[in-house]
């Protein structure tokens, strides 16, 4: 398995809910089977994450590890699944996040007459169906209920 040895972003800028962190030589290393690979960027050199939802967003980014002449290419997808590199990124995410206000999703709901008019429509049947049930069944208690519901859907006349 591979571990994080030590992760310090170089350079960390805040844009909106995104967070880019950016790794250079030394700021980054891992072992793997006991021996130390240090981060060296000649391909992927930074994380993106995503404060509100809390995920690196750059999946695909390749992060390449050096000891001498050998080299360990891993993209980030794999890196965050084969270590334990969630240990030491959620203690940056936390420092930045407490300065970011979440954004506020703001969902539009659109009025369509002729929806409402079917849901009305299917509402008062659905409940003329019920009450034919509950005379059938000479249910008082429940035929009484029913026909307040259809007097508070049908705005007060129970027809």
């Amino acid at each position: 398995m591979i571990q994080v040895q030590f992760m310090k972003p170089f350079y960390t800028k805040i844009s909106g809910t995104k967070l880019r962190l950016v790794f250079a030589y030394q700021y980054f290393s891992i072992t793997k089977d006991e021996e130390i690979f240090h981060f060296i960027p000649i391909e992927g050199k930074e994380m993106i994450v995503d404060l509100n939802t809390m995920q690196v967003e750059n999946l695909s980014e390749v992060f390449v590890f050096q000891r001498g002449n050998r080299f360990v290419r891993l993209p980030l997808y794999q890196l965050l699944l084969v270590s334990n590199v969630h240990e030491h990124l959620m203690p940056l995410i936390e420092n930045v996040s407490t300065h970011v206000k979440p954004a506020v999703q703001k969902e539009v709901y659109e009025f369509n007459e002729e929806v409402e008019g079917i849901v009305r429509e299917l509402e008062e049947t659905n409940l003329a169906h019920l009450i034919d049930e509950a005379l059938a069944s000479r249910n008082e208690e429940l035929f009484q209920h029913l026909m307040i519901a259809k007097a508070k859907l049908t705005g007060g006349y129970a027809s």
